[in-house]
């Protein structure tokens, strides 16, 4: 038997101040070499767990903390969390707060300099780790100056020049976008290969789990299940009723009953071939002129823009030529890796910003001739940070206070409020501090607060970033049903399978330029053109697309299969 790097045993944890455990009886072993992914909701106790393996907890995180973490032989609770760096590595979620020195070589070396390595052993290490990296070029930069992206990178290489054994990175991607993503990803694949190093990864993106060995799925502080790679992956029924985003192929292959399911796109269509399945071309173009048949009804322009440019006072520009038109009850995500301009153009529909060249026209009228105020009672913005929205102490006084700053009868504000938090699913809630809700509650109350104040269009900037897939699942259903009932609804998100499930259509940008624009599916199906763009369909799509057509969801898939194969 392999011998445990790390050995986790019977391990409760209570946070000060907690009456609920954030771990209750874990136990966990991970061998020498090898890469284990942990998924899970919110509030699983991921992180709490990835904490625990480095001494954060309990030396950082104070809290009741029972059970035993042996690492190389080494009881965390004996060691400082400086005795242990040098044999745990860290990568937070929230890496920016890890960069703190003048220049990229110089964040690279602190590390080993603080355990007074050679001079010379110190040289080789930034130069072996920003190659690894891919940041051999910025070695002069200040990291502020860096892209997130770029940012996660020399984290990464910074924990890497300790020459850890064990490599803990928490959720790596959060905020990123699809191309820094891949990069990120890309060095995380390298680094699985490697056989001097343990790798344990806390991550949402399921596709990212397939190069892990094992897979640990925890929910309320619980090991529910842990497994091969391939096992949990294909287990969708689990992975569902944990709120864990299941992968569309082994779905798709699982709704027509398969015992052993395909996992990436190639399997699937090696299965696909094999089991000779065939799509009915006749149901496939229904689908497809029901869809366009749906948004040739939208023929009443709300937004246009033409010949939008934006330049900011730093010279940079950020619109070049953007010439385009929302209509009433459409429902278009805006995409593009950051950077691109997704976030100043919809700031313009709303007056936030204002054209430096071109128009943009609401309702028929320049914003330049609107202003702010007058275009925020038709145009309204949820941050992608939901605590940059609030600031009241009820979430009654939140959701009012847009229709009270208009000086509506308090008789018609109680009904308003009322209205939007039965919208979102808060309905009840009046008296309750917004802060004490979640991330996705929070998101919510931002939500209601501009609904109260009956926009016609309802722009939501990344609004699933930070939630689990549940929650994810959840505020987009909820926006859909906004949709359906009228409101015209505009969102930026770096999530693909967001698009693929509730876009009507999608714009992609790149360098302040639309260079994809049409139905979801129309866009999807250019995957020379998105890759242009750094931007990759879900895997389900990709698999579509190489058996002969753009499906956007398993079910889709399923309901155009020929005959008895449904």
């Amino acid at each position: 038997m392999t011998e445990s790097i790390v050995s986790i045993r019977d391990v409760q944890y209570r946070y000060r101040g907690q009456k609920e455990y954030a771990l209750d009886g874990v136990s966990l072993d991970l061998t020498k070499g090898e890469f284990l992914v942990m998924m899970g909701p919110s509030e699983a106790g991921k992180s709490t767990l990835a904490a625990t393996v480095n001494g954060l907890i309990p030396h950082f995180h104070k809290g009741k903390l029972k059970g035993d973490i042996i690492v190389m032989g080494q009881d965390t609770k004996q060691k400082t969390v400086a005795q242990m760096s040098e044999i745990v590595g860290m990568v937070f979620q929230d890496f920016e707060a890890q960069l703190f020195s003048t220049n990229v070589e110089l964040e690279v070396a602190f590390g080993p300099e603080n355990f007074a390595v050679d001079r010379d052993e110190i040289k080789k290490r930034i130069d072996e780790n920003l190659n690894y990296v891919g940041l051999d070029a910025f070695r002069k930069r200040p990291p502020s100056t860096l892209s997130g992206g770029q940012k996660q990178k020399l984290a990464i290489a910074s924990v890497l020049a300790l020459k850890p054994t064990v490599l803990v990175m928490d959720e790596p991607t959060t905020d990123l976008d699809p191309i820094s993503k891949m990069g990120v990803f890309e060095i995380t694949h390298r680094l699985c290969k490697r056989d001097d190093l343990t790798l344990l990864i806390v991550e949402h993106e399921t596709e990212e789990a397939l190069f892990a060995d094992r897979v640990a799925l925890l929910k309320d502080g619980k090991l529910v299940k842990v497994g091969p790679t391939r096992e949990i992956l294909s287990d969708v029924d689990l992975m569902e009723s944990l709120g864990v985003m299941p992968l569309g192929i082994p779905k798709f292959f699982k709704g027509i009953g398969l015992p052993e399911l395909p996992l990436t796109p190639d399997e699937g269509v090696k299965v696909f071939l094999d089991q000779k399945l065939k799509i009915s071309p006749q149901a496939y173009e229904a689908l497809v002129s029901e869809e366009k048949a749906a948004l040739a009804k939208l023929t009443k322009p709300l937004i246009e823009c033409r010949n939008l440019e934006h330049t900011y006072p730093s010279g940079v520009k950020a619109l070049n030529d953007v010439s385009m038109t929302i209509y009433e009850g459409d429902m278009v995500a805006i995409i593009g890796q950051n950077g691109s301009g997704k976030t100043t153009l919809a700031k313009h529909f709303n007056g936030l910003l204002m054209p430096t060249a071109g128009e943009v026209e609401v309702n028929g009228l320049p914003t330049k001739d609107q202003g702010v105020f007058k275009l925020g009672q038709k145009v309204g913005y949820v941050f992608q940070n939901p605590d940059h929205q609030i600031f009241s102490e009820t979430i009654l006084d939140e959701v009012s206070f847009g229709p009270r700053l208009r000086k509506l009868p308090e008789d018609q504000i109680k009904g308003r409020v009322e209205e939007a938090l039965e919208a979102v699913g808060l309905a009840g809630t009046e008296k309750e501090d917004p802060f004490t809700l979640t991330k996705s509650g929070r998101q919510r109350v931002a939500v209601a607060a501009v609904l109260a104040t009956k926009p016609d269009v309802l722009i939501l900037d990344e609004p699933t970033t930070g939630l689990d897939y549940k929650e994810q699942k959840s505020m987009m259903d909820m926006v859909r049903m906004l949709n359906e009932n009228g409101s015209t609804i505009i969102f930026v998100t770096h999530h693909m399978w967001v698009v693929a499930e509730y876009a009507k259509r999608a714009i992609v940008m790149k360098d302040g330029k639309i260079i994809l624009e049409g139905t979801t599916r129309e866009v999807f199906s250019q995957g020379d053109a998105l890759r242009d763009a750094f931007l990759r369909p879900p895997h389900f799509v990709e698999f579509s697309a190489r058996v002969g057509y753009t499906f956007l969801t398993p079910e889709e898939m399923n309901h155009c299969l020929e005959g008895e194969q449904r």
